[in-house]
């Protein structure tokens, strides 16, 4: 069961927090990085913005990482044609930041990595610079996932390039 803090700090987080700090234009440019990023190598990423969890998750004590893996699972990030699939996921009520990954592209990057990721971007966030740190994470995603996944011409994109705001 979710504490009586954390359940007040994301009912009292609305859904305009999440505009506030993901403007179109910061929406836009975050996908622009993913579209330019995916030319760059053979994977998929995609991003996710979540301002705050609905009563019954947190009520079920549902994490900021159980609702990433939940959102890798509905988004069909595990169904890629190499299992290249990354999806970074911020939850704005919590202050946190996920990277799921497959399991393929994190034993080749490891848990360190996307530690580092994550927390570039919260110090990043934490300055109320949204934009910035979310292209400066994929850029660290895309320069791991093109040493291990070289692009394949011709091949097609399989997921949207299109941030998940939820």
């Amino acid at each position: 069961m979710a504490t009586l803090k954390r359940m007040l700090r994301h009912l009292c987080t609305p859904r305009w927090t999440l505009r506030r700090a993901f403007s179109a234009a910061t929406l836009h440019a975050i996908e622009r990085e993913i579209r330019a990023s995916e030319r760059l190598h053979g994977g998929e990423v995609r991003f996710a913005v979540e301002a705050a969890l609905p009563l019954p998750a947190l009520w079920q004590g549902t994490t900021a990482r159980d609702r990433a893996i939940d959102l890798f699972a509905s988004l069909r990030m595990w169904d890629t044609s190499e299992r290249n699939g990354v999806l970074i996921y911020l939850l704005l009520a919590d202050h946190a930041v996920e990277i799921v990954a497959d399991r393929g592209v994190h034993a080749l990057a490891g848990a360190p990595h996307w530690d580092r990721v994550c927390r570039r971007m919260q110090r990043a966030f934490g300055h109320g610079s949204y934009q910035r740190g979310a292209v400066s994470a994929l850029r660290m995603v895309t320069r791991m996932l093109a040493r291990h996944y070289p692009p394949v011409p011709g091949r097609p994109n399989e997921l949207p390039d299109k941030v998940v705001v939820l």
